[in-house]
């Protein structure tokens, strides 16, 4: 697993976690890289994905803590900014299947994980779990501010 420091945006693939995508949405820390990503996604700097799954996982922590209508507002939201949601197919079902055998992280997450190693892209995430992958997994992650 390689750690990419708090760099600044280059060309490239970016793959979101819930942990990113909250943290953005909620002003927390971290939130200023995700906005600098959004922002170089729109100028066509970089991309930027999120599996269907982490998504869900987003409106899932919206909807428990604020409602409904919050949740769909949210949902609004993300359907505005830059970021490609990438839908479950057979492939990344069984990537994400495999990681979770190395890899002592939520099954949601490996879904998240797999997409970024098939899109050969960083990982943007905050969440502590993603410290217990292993080098075998071969991740690239990108972490958030306050979470190195």
């Amino acid at each position: 697993m390689k750690n990419v420091e708090n760099s600044s945006p280059q060309a490239g693939e970016y793959v979101l976690d819930s942990y990113a995508l909250l943290s953005y949405l909620g002003g927390e820390p971290g939130s200023e890289q995700v906005r600098r990503l959004l922002e170089a996604a729109k100028e066509g700097k970089c991309h930027l994905y999120i599996c269907v799954v982490n998504l869900g996982e987003v409106i899932y922590i919206v909807e428990r803590q604020r409602g409904l209508s919050k949740a769909q507002e949210t949902l609004a939201r993300i359907d505005e900014l830059p970021i490609a949601i990438i839908d479950v197919d057979l492939t990344l079902t069984l990537a994400a299947a495999h990681l979770k055998m190395d890899c002592p992280i939520a099954y949601a997450d490996c879904f998240a994980a797999a997409l970024s190693q098939i899109k050969n892209a960083s990982l943007v995430t905050g969440d502590p779990e993603f410290r217990k992958v292993k080098p075998v997994c071969n991740l690239q992650i990108e972490w958030l501010a306050n979470q190195q």
